[in-house]
């Protein structure tokens, strides 16, 4: 008797009453961020593909991660239609693959190109001489190839996962036959698409800091009042990146867990609730990306030390010899 209530249970987990008071967060702010950060990321590619003549590393993982946030804004009307609709999806199965898939092969390949910028400026400021024989364009373009490959390779999966339940709803992780393979798959995803990239950002903006703030660090040639302003705007961006993606990942991570071990009904309610709060935040990076690395990103390049400055103009002069000699 005891091992077939067990089965039983095995086979139909208990299910829950959850919370559905916050219906509206998510289509909500999927519109502000489809209207605003459509308009910033189709400005910002406007700007580097018919403004900027010479593309530094710098330039060319800006232009990856406007398409990565472009692509993604691209895929909320139809997340909006659904949440609004109470999770009704009219559209086909596939269709509801590939919408997933793009979610997030673009959210993930958005905070791969981000660690790009950072660890770029990093090296730049850190080790300005040194940086002329690491860091260049072609490479920045090797790197950026790199980084599509690996994010639809490693999303690829989504598109098995990803299916229509009960012939409406469009799971965001799986159903329940299947869950127990999405999870291991998804805490892999969240360590190499996540976790790294957000020490890397960390360690490499912390170096930023250290280094603008010594008082010899450019022997004198940059103000303080620059080395404030460098200062303020990476540590703006250091907490932007973890205001938005922290929340997503601990919060989807507990939801997960909790949802695999059957814990409580309150705890998985609490995790839902949390989780549905923190995915808004996610997206509103998409429309922070252009401000803070493409138009402040200018500022921030004017604040640059002297020296740093001399190397940059010493490595885009590279650039167009090397152009014109090909």
């Amino acid at each position: 008797m005891a091992t077939t209530n067990i089965s039983n249970f095995m086979q139909h987990p208990k299910k829950c009453n959850f919370t559905e008071d916050l219906n509206l967060v998510l289509p909500v702010t999927y519109s502000v961020v489809l209207v605003v950060g459509l308009l910033l990321n189709l400005t910002a590619m406007y700007a580097i593909l018919f403004r900027i003549k010479h593309w530094s590393p710098n330039t060319i993982y800006m232009i990856n991660l406007t398409v990565c946030d472009t692509i993604y804004i691209l895929t909320l009307p139809f997340l909006i239609y659904y949440h609004l609709t109470e999770k009704h999806w009219p559209f086909t199965e596939a269709f509801c693959k590939l919408i997933r898939f793009l979610f997030y092969t673009n959210l993930y390949g958005s905070i791969l190109f981000l660690t790009c910028i950072n660890v770029h400026r990093c090296i730049v400021i850190c080790l300005p001489v040194r940086s002329m024989g690491w860091v260049n364009p072609r490479r920045a373009r090797y790197v950026s190839i790199i980084v599509w490959a690996v994010v639809l390779i490693c999303q690829a999966p989504v598109l098995y996962f990803s299916q229509l339940k009960d012939n409406k709803a469009c799971t965001d992780t799986t159903t329940i036959e299947l869950f127990k393979y999405f999870l291991p798959y998804s805490s892999v995803i969240s360590v190499i698409f996540f976790l790294i990239p957000f020490v890397l950002v960390i360690v490499c903006n912390s170096l930023m800091i250290h280094k603008l703030i010594q008082p010899s660090t450019v022997g004198g040639a940059i103000s303080q009042r620059s080395r404030q302003k460098s200062v303020k705007m990476i540590v703006i961006v250091m907490l932007v990146f973890i205001v938005c993606f922290v929340p997503f990942h601990f919060t989807r991570s507990l939801n997960y867990i909790f949802r695999h071990l059957e814990v409580n009904c309150k705890l998985r309610d609490g995790s839902r609730i949390a989780y549905k709060i923190s995915r808004p935040l996610a997206s509103i990076n998409s429309f922070i990306d252009p401000i803070l690395y493409f138009m402040a990103g200018q500022g921030f390049r004017r604040t640059l030390p002297k020296k740093i400055k001399q190397v940059q103009r010493a490595e885009e002069y590279k650039v167009v010899s090397n152009s014109q000699s090909d």
